[in-house]
């Protein structure tokens, strides 16, 4: 490419007013020799996609490959044609018409190798591989490929479930345990005249069940005795009761609770749907084992045979201790079977329990809580109510639980407790039955909960209830140390 004629004669530039006459240029054939005030610069290598004279771009354009030069070079600042006259050498680019500009376009001046420096500035960009962008998929926050709206969310990452309450029992091991001391105290609180109740109290109520297992073991190595028969022969009455459910293993107490409500004529059905609905998978089974184990009995065919309809058919889904507790939760999936059940209850005449069955029973309790959710946005109304308007009797009773644990398993228990207490007489069995089984577990959460529904300590309904040795077991449990 060649420059266009500029109109003096010859192509010479014009004289430059307070510069010397400049000696005029011979016809262009392409490339002029270099001019005076010019000197080659050593080190400064063509840039690529510039033409080929290896200057700058003087619009201070980034030099990015590909940009294509002008045409022609623009007019000076003075108006007179012919481009940039020299200018003195200053920092940056010696001999150039113009100094590097500073923070803007084409601040960078092109290196060895045609890459920009590190800039401190925003814009500037890092040398290649030194780790300072994050790789594809790396960026805090965002899984690899981008967060997907229908894939279904962990149970977990909802706020109020399960997984994310702290729980915490009244009763929790001692650090300076040693089962051969223990064995002692409780031998002597028994031999002789007399039994030591507060020495039996004292120590058992600060020790965890597992704990109490290894006294049990030691004390018959130690003295070729059973505790559990030693402490039935030197108590009574429901201090016994609670003492002897203190020494079994949590599947053994719950497996002889389910055989005692189903034992002679009649049912306990509010034991059954205690145990089965608020037991994990991993329970109900050590519990359908220890009942085979006891009893020489198959769990699920006495429940079978002890009850009937559609609460026999919701005992025994419960009794298979296979609820997807593991379920991601999955907001789609409870939409749809909200509408399920909506559309078996509330919508029909008449009401379809297979279908509540099929749900309540299979769900985990992080998905059935957002499934109560879209329930109450379709129906009007909570899925509670809604069982009320349409079940009656045991499977009632039996919905509820499972509801109830739902929304506050520590609700549920609360409950409990307060309706063995209230009125005339005690529930002693369900009384016994629920501080035995939550102390090591959540008996923190349920006070709470039981001081907030009934606006009294659970020890003060305790202490006015029961009495005598009893009285101070239960409060021990309660109260923990």
């Amino acid at each position: 490419m060649s420059y266009p004629p500029y109109g003096a004669p010859g192509g010479a530039y014009p004289p430059q007013p307070g510069y010397p006459q400049q000696p005029g240029y011979p016809p262009q054939q392409g490339y002029p020799p270099p001019q005076q005030g010019y000197p080659p610069q050593p080190g400064y290598p063509a840039q690529p996609g510039f033409g080929q004279m290896g200057m700058p771009d003087p619009y201070g354009n980034p030099h990015n490959i590909g940009f294509q030069q002008p045409q022609q070079y623009p007019q000076s600042s003075g108006g007179m044609p012919g481009g940039y006259p020299p200018q003195p050498a200053g920092p940056g680019y010696p001999g150039y018409s113009y100094p590097p500009a500073v923070g803007g376009a084409g601040s960078y001046p092109p290196v060895a190798g045609g890459d920009y420096p590190p800039g401190g500035g925003g814009g500037a960009y890092p040398p290649a591989g030194g780790g300072t962008y994050p790789l594809a998929g790396s960026y805090q926050g965002i899984p690899p490929g981008g967060a997907s709206y229908s894939t279904p969310v962990p149970a977990a990452s909802y706020p109020g479930t399960y997984n994310q309450i702290k729980e915490s029992g009244t009763v929790r091991p001692t650090p300076t345990f040693n089962a051969e001391e223990d064995a002692k105290i409780l031998r002597k609180a028994m031999k002789g005249l007399g039994t030591d109740e507060k020495a039996i109290i004292d120590l058992l109520t600060a020790r965890s069940n597992a704990q109490r297992q290894d006294i049990k073991n030691r004390f018959k190595t130690m003295y070729g005795k059973d505790l559990i028969k030693d402490l039935k022969s030197e108590l009574s009455g429901h201090f016994e009761q609670v003492i002897v459910a203190m020494m079994a293993t949590a599947a053994d107490y719950d497996a002889e609770q389910l055989r005692e409500a189903m034992r002679g004529a009649g049912t306990n059905e509010s034991t059954l749907i205690e145990i089965l609905c608020t037991r994990t998978n991993r329970q109900l089974q050590e519990v359908k084992s220890a009942y085979k184990l006891k009893f020489s009995r198959d769990l699920e065919k006495d429940l079978a045979s002890e009850t009937s309809g559609h609460f026999k058919r919701l005992v025994v889904s419960l009794s298979t201790g296979n609820r997807m507790e593991n379920q991601a939760v999955d907001i789609e999936k409870a939409k749809r079977d909200a509408m399920e059940l909506y559309q078996a209850g509330e919508r029909v005449l008449g009401t379809d329990e297979s279908k509540f069955n099929q749900i309540l029973c299979s769900q985990s309790f992080d998905q059935l809580r957002l499934v109560f959710q879209e329930y109450r946005k379709i129906a009007s109304r909570g899925i509670d109510e809604s069982i009320r308007r349409e079940m009656s009797g045991n499977l009632e009773q039996g919905m509820l639980a499972i509801a109830t644990v739902v929304e506050s398993k520590h609700r549920f228990f609360a409950e409990k407790l307060y309706n063995s207490m209230k009125g005339a007489g005690t529930k002693d069995d369900a009384l016994v039955r629920v501080i035995i089984s939550r102390c090591e577990v959540d008996m923190v959460q349920i006070k709470q909960e039981f001081q907030r529904l009934y606006g009294r300590p659970l020890e003060s309904f305790i202490e006015s209830d029961t009495s005598g040795d009893y009285k101070k077991v239960l409060l021990a449990l309660v109260r923990g140390f």
